[in-house]
This record gives structure tokens, sequence and C-alpha cells, in this order.
């Protein structure tokens, strides 16, 4: 992993904080360039994962890559147009993305979220957002909660992550059906349980609530 080291005393004296590199800008420039080629070729699409959470003011840092959900049956026209522009195509092992490159930075090209297909009710439900001055679908705030829980895992269960965005979104999220998407996935739903206790999300009613309510 690519690390800058900053040092405390700003002298190199000092003990070194390692900060992952800040590609914002770059990842916007890619975001804006690929955003612009999807525009016109009529295929639908939208944002997904951290640049879709930069759309809706969420202060993340963006780091690795820039996420775009099209649908599979997509696929051959979107890598054609994108090789058009002179974006290089990266044939991933994996069979539900493609992953691309431009000035250094990486893009995917995913037609799964989770498991899921990218379809195009899923799409119909994007946001049209600003980013970075260049206004683009965004996925709806519902589904990009889905699908960030949904891929949580043993091995992979960020939850400092996807509190920023949590609170970010809370007002924008049907946390009803988020629930429903992921009642058997059990780091989903752990989250969830940590939101309510911190105050993220109202507490269910209580069989004694209920009752105190009858009362």
């Amino acid at each position: 992993m690519n690390l800058t080291a900053h040092t405390r005393d700003g002298a190199g004296g000092g003990a070194a904080d390692l900060l992952p590199p800040d590609h914002t800008q770059a990842i916007l420039e890619v975001t804006k360039e690929v955003g612009a080629a999807l525009k016109g070729s009529g295929c639908p699409f939208a944002l997904v994962g951290s640049v879709a959470a930069y759309a809706y003011g969420i202060p993340v840092r963006l780091q690795h890559d820039t996420d775009f959900a099209v649908r599979a049956e997509d696929s051959e026209t979107v890598v054609k147009l994108l090789r058009g522009r002179g974006i290089e195509i990266v044939d991933p092992p994996e069979d539900w993305l493609v992953k691309a490159r431009s000035g250094g930075e990486h893009i995917d090209l995913i037609f799964a979220l989770a498991g899921r297909s990218v379809t195009r009710e899923l799409l119909d439900r994007a946001w049209i957002l600003p980013v970075d001055s260049v206004h683009l679908p965004v996925i709806d705030p519902t589904d990009l909660m889905t699908s960030r829980l949904a891929a949580l895992s043993e091995h992979h269960c960020d939850y400092g992550a996807l509190l920023p965005v949590a609170r970010g979104l809370r007002e924008r999220v049907d946390w009803d059906r988020v629930g429903e998407e992921t009642r058997d996935r059990p780091m989903a739903v752990a989250f969830l349980y940590l939101l309510r206790l911190l105050g993220v999300l109202p507490h269910p009613p209580t069989a004694r609530d209920e009752a105190d309510d009858r009362d």
C-alpha cells in the first residue's frame, strides 16, 4: 500500500503519521471524464461507492477509485466507448465488473452490487446531483446504504467508514427498506443496531412502550 509520511514536528525527526494519499481531485476529474462519456452513450448509469457519498455532501477522502453502476447488457457498448476515448480497459478475473484506468486513477464499471444485478429500476431511482460542477446521476441514498451494508462480511467490516455516511444520509434513507433488504446479513443487522445505540436511528418501540401508549 502506498503511504505518504507526515511528521508531527514537520522536521522529519518526530514519529511519523502515515496517511494515505488524498486523490480526491484527481478522482473527481476522472469521474467527470467517464460520466460525460456515459451521458453521451445513452446507456443508463449511476455513481456508486465513495464518490456517490461525496456527491451527497459526506466528507469522505477519495483514495482508491471511482465506481459506476451500469447494466451488464450495456457493458460492451460502454467499454467500446471508453476505449475510443483513450481510457485503458483492464479485464479482471471477476465477472461482475470491468476495471479501467485513466490518468493513473482506477475506474470500476459494476454490473452487480453486493451480488445483486444492476437493473434499470435501480438506475431510474438515481438522483441528479452536481459532482464538482458536472451534474451526474447518483445512486439513491437508500440503495447506497443497502449496497454498502450488504457488502459487509467477516473479512471486510469497516463500520468506521460507514458511520459518517449513515449520519449524513440519515434523513434521506428509507431505513425500513434497508433493514428489510439486509435482514439476512449479520454484519448489516449489527450495524443498524449500532446506529440505534448511537442515536442516529430511533429505537423501535418495545412491548412496554406499546402498553404505555394504550394506557
